[in-house]
């Protein structure tokens, strides 16, 4: 049996194109996708120093009835088996009549080896959510951001340990980087991914349930995009980005000729398709953030403007935001910390953040362009839902903004981690203390309030691990449940 080196990933790139991505060996000839009694031949989209990466599309026919499909992969005419020893893979795909069960999570890693450490099962969601698609699949899995931590590069690689006893000066003075640095970091991600995606449960999810999935810092490393100019621009991070960028491309993106993309030629990954009724909108926040900017005025604004604008059908739209939109406060921290000489080391997760006074105007942009759509939406269906879906803190829940004068909402949930900790009790009690959550109120004619919310069967805030699964109750109400750690079983109907 010919080896699989990463993957199957199964994914979706619109209602009835579903997507298979693997690597294998470099000198391999060809590869073809045997799915729903087709062949079906892979084209090669990337490779890395050690794997070549194929990807193949088919398209299914969408029935009155749900329909499981069994697929095997072929290389080099035999058959594949993956590194779990695994050589055949069903999934589901929802028929006209069923409605779709989505999941969505994010933080799937450690930002530190001290945390892998000391987490017991630190793939016990992920058994969790395999064990329940057995019993009720899944129709689609949307990853929002740190699918995988590449935190360790600065410890793992040499050259890099080297660069970082350099001083700052010397840091941001040098133009190139060599070619030796430049190979280090090209095994870092290379290893990374072939690593951290093939655990027996995760690896399992991956290839029987499709998935879409947009990045966030830790699939480069933490805090990309909130460092000063000088340091981001250097010749060493922007060689770590342009490498991290590429992995992100050819294994979560499954490459440019990715129809979903809101333009194939841009530098960011912004994405958006229809699945079974839902709109579902992907924001790329780390390819163009800056300080001073999450999303290009250049580039993604002006497509992420266009798609809201032409989106008028009543359908129910998904957002993936990585940094929750509606989050506690914490500007008047930011404000003090900024005054310290030890501002860099102390800000780098606030200014990561949506409220970072910093990026305040650009998310009140946001926040009224999905309104206007929300009431667009509403004029052909009264009952449209429209969810932010973020991460990143590693913490579920709720918030909701609302436009008082024409009754449109926004619900915001986030899942945060499906593998990264929660806060300890002791560093929850420090964010609470230099935070707050009261109710904000977005223009000065108070029509737009933004608030917290508290989940039904739980604590306001979800302090473990957790992923979140969205389905539609026979009541029209979008049913959120986090699957999490904890003795609480929180839900909330939308």
């Amino acid at each position: 049996m010919q080896k699989i080196k990463v993957g199957p990933i199964l994914g979706v790139e619109s209602d009835t194109q579903y997507t298979v991505c693997f690597s294998t060996d470099k000198n391999v000839a060809e590869t073809q996708w045997v799915v729903d009694g087709k062949t079906v031949s892979c084209q090669k989209v990337g490779s890395t120093p050690s794997s070549a990466v194929w990807k193949a599309a088919y398209i299914i026919s969408v029935d009155n009835d749900s329909k499981n499909i069994t697929y095997q992969i072929l290389i080099d005419g035999e058959g594949g088996t993956c590194k779990n020893k695994r050589d055949e893979w069903c999934f589901y795909s929802p028929g006209k009549l069923q409605d779709p069960k989505f999941a969505y999570m994010s933080c799937n890693g450690f930002s530190s080896l001290d945390l892998m450490h000391k987490t017991q099962e630190p793939y016990g969601l992920w058994e969790k959510m395999l064990k329940q698609n057995q019993e009720e699949p899944l129709s689609l899995m949307l990853m929002g951001g740190d699918q995988l931590y590449g935190d360790s590069i600065w410890s793992s690689v040499p050259e890099l340990k080297k660069w970082n006893d350099l001083p700052h000066d010397k840091k941001i003075s040098s133009r190139t980087v060599s070619k030796t640095l430049c190979d280090q970091i090209d095994r870092f991600y290379d290893t990374l991914y072939q690593e951290r995606w093939n655990n027996p449960a995760m690896s399992l999810m991956l290839a029987t349930a499709p998935s879409v999935m947009m990045w966030d810092d830790h699939d480069i490393f933490d805090g990309w995009g909130s460092f000063p100019s000088d340091i981001q621009n250097c010749a060493v991070f922007q060689q770590i980005f342009k490498t991290a960028k590429s992995y992100f491309e050819i294994f979560q993106i499954r490459s440019k000729n990715n129809p979903t993309l809101l333009d194939k030629g841009a530098d960011h990954y912004a994405f958006a398709l229809e699945f079974r009724g839902y709109h579902i909108l992907a924001l790329d926040n780390r390819s163009e953030r800056t300080l001073g900017q999450v999303m290009s005025h250049d580039s993604q604004w002006p497509l992420l403007n266009d798609y809201l604008q032409q989106l008028d059908d009543g359908g129910h739209l998904l957002v993936l935001s990585g940094v929750p939109v509606v989050y506690r406060d914490f500007s008047s921290t930011e404000s003090v910390f900024d005054a310290t000489p030890w501002e860099e080391e102390l800000t780098d997760d606030l200014k990561d953040h949506w409220r970072s006074k910093n990026h305040q105007g650009e998310r009140a942009r946001l926040i009224h362009r999905i309104l206007e759509n929300v009431a667009c939406r509403a004029k052909k269906n009264a009952e449209c839902k429209t969810v932010i879906l973020s991460g990143d803190v590693h913490i579920g829940c709720l918030g909701v903004i609302h436009h008082q004068t024409n009754g449109c909402k926004i619900h915001q949930v986030v899942s945060s981690g499906i593998v990264h900790p929660a806060p300890s009790r002791l560093q929850w009690i420090g964010i609470m203390a230099v935070t707050n959550d009261r109710p904000e109120y977005l223009d000065e004619n108070r029509e737009v309030r933004i608030s917290m919310l508290k989940p039904f069967a739980s604590d306001q805030y979800i302090r473990c691990r957790n992923y979140i699964t969205l389905s539609m109750g026979s009541d029209k109400k979008l049913w959120v449940n986090w699957e999490s750690e904890g003795k609480d079983k929180p839900y909330y109907p939308i």
